[in-house]
């Protein structure tokens, strides 16, 4: 795999930054910052890059994610990896009635969502192959920073110093967030497991149709069975359930034993159409994982401090529902690496960095609280509201298309929406 290079650095960088984790927002930071007059590492507390699974599949968007690697020459490496046809969407409910069907943008549907797929494993293996061996510090996990004397100590015993930045890319749980908040994530009221059918393809052909290359979401009951086609022919499973915040004591069984957790839920999802309980019932029982799922206030603000700044989970936490958290990070990390290049450009560096980063953390802010903010209502929407889908399908649509859309053709697809469930509820 090759990448188009940068300058060599033949002088003494302007600028050195800490990135505190190699997870793709921090990544793809490190990349676009490759610059003769900025010297960038990156700190991550895994031992290596495969040390545990990235999770499933997801979508990446025009104007973020998308708009990310193509400012990073990435976009032609990630078309490699990238499925066209992986953005079909279907929206039903336990009884696999069918309120919402999106065809996959191979197949130029008008009303396909133009989003292409891309493992989370290969979107990693793309933006680590890209940077330089060098710049990754593997098994570096941060214990405390100094945030005077911008110093990092690390549980190895390693002390790392003299940066003129330190970013914090370290994800839900950041230790780079306490320096600048006394907020914390908080449970979303949602918790559930991960799952996955092995080549699906040959073994559950069904199910591979049910999917259809792309996502299936059913909702009913404050649950919802997710399953998204991935890359090598598996199928990524979720189960989520409107829960307490301590279910995992609580449960009666194991919830790190796949065949208790997949007793359990067979029993749970018994109502639910055979379709659904068998693409449960169908996952490898060493694939199941527990989650419960946290959240960031929406429009979280903090105090800037000269040289600490944060960025994608570490800044604006969300729930999966509306699939933003990797492209609104994509996004964070173009802007910042333009904020600190900026710097790089001045005279009076230190003070540039200072004032771009302000001006940075701000523009992000009020970029993503909206997101936020539809991420949060749509969860609810489908979630915690008695008989959804059929009593949201309205609201729920509205509210994915309320941020896209000018108040003209906002209030054309209202119409538009009201009257075609109007007839489909008649009938159905």
């Amino acid at each position: 795999m090759s990448f188009p290079t940068t300058s060599p650095i033949t002088s003494t960088p302007k600028l050195k930054v800490a990135i505190v984790g190699a997870g793709p927002a921090g990544c793809i930071l490190a990349r676009l910052l490759q610059h003769p007059d900025i010297e960038v590492l990156i700190f991550e507390s895994e031992p290596s890059p495969d040390y545990r699974s990235q999770g499933g599949t997801l979508d990446l968007h025009q104007d973020t994610g998308l708009y990310a690697l193509k400012r990073a020459n990435l976009y032609d490496e990630f078309l490699k990896s990238a499925r066209m046809d992986g953005d079909a969407l279907a929206v039903c409910d336990k009884h696999m009635l069918h309120y919402l069907d999106l065809k996959s943008s191979k197949e130029s549907s008008y009303f396909s969502q133009g989003k292409p797929e891309i493992d989370r494993t290969m979107l990693r293996k793309l933006l680590y192959d890209c940077l330089p061996e060098s710049i990754i510090r593997w098994g570096h996990r941060l214990r405390t920073c100094d945030e005077h004397n911008r110093e990092l100590l690390f549980d190895n015993g390693v002390i790392e110093r003299g940066f003129d930045l330190i970013v914090g890319a370290d994800g839900a749980w950041s230790k780079i967030r306490l320096l600048l908040t006394t907020e914390k994530p908080f449970f979303s009221g949602v918790g559930g497991y991960n799952l996955i059918i092995p080549h699906a393809g040959k073994t559950h052909p069904d199910l591979s149709t049910l999917v259809n290359r792309g996502s299936i979401f059913s909702f009913s009951d404050g649950k919802v069975v997710m399953g998204q086609q991935m890359g090598d022919g598996s199928i990524y499973v979720s189960v989520w359930c409107v829960k307490n915040e301590d279910w995992m004591q609580k449960a009666e069984f194991d919830v790190w034993n796949g065949g208790a957790v997949k007793e359990a839920l067979t029993e749970e999802f018994r109502e639910w159409d055979p379709q659904l309980l068998k693409m449960i019932q169908a996952t490898d029982d060493d694939s199941v994982t527990p989650r419960s799922l946290f959240m960031l206030p929406v429009g979280m603000r903090w105090n800037t401090k000269p040289g600490i700044t944060m960025l994608g989970d570490a800044a604006h936490l969300m729930t999966p529902f509306v699939g933003e958290g990797v492209n609104c990070a994509f996004r964070d990390a173009v802007d910042l690496s333009e904020a600190v290049r900026a710097a790089a450009r001045e005279r009076d560096v230190k003070q540039a960095l200072n004032q771009n980063v302000i001006r940075f953390e701000r523009q992000m802010l009020e970029r993503v609280t909206p997101v936020q903010a539809k991420t949060d209502d749509m969860m609810h929407l489908m979630l915690f509201t008695e008989g959804a889908p059929r009593t949201v399908i309205e609201q729920w649509c509205i509210r994915a298309m309320k941020d896209e859309l000018n108040a003209m053709l906002l209030t054309m697809f209202r119409v538009y929406i009201y009257i075609h469930f109007f007839f489909f509820k008649l009938l159905h």
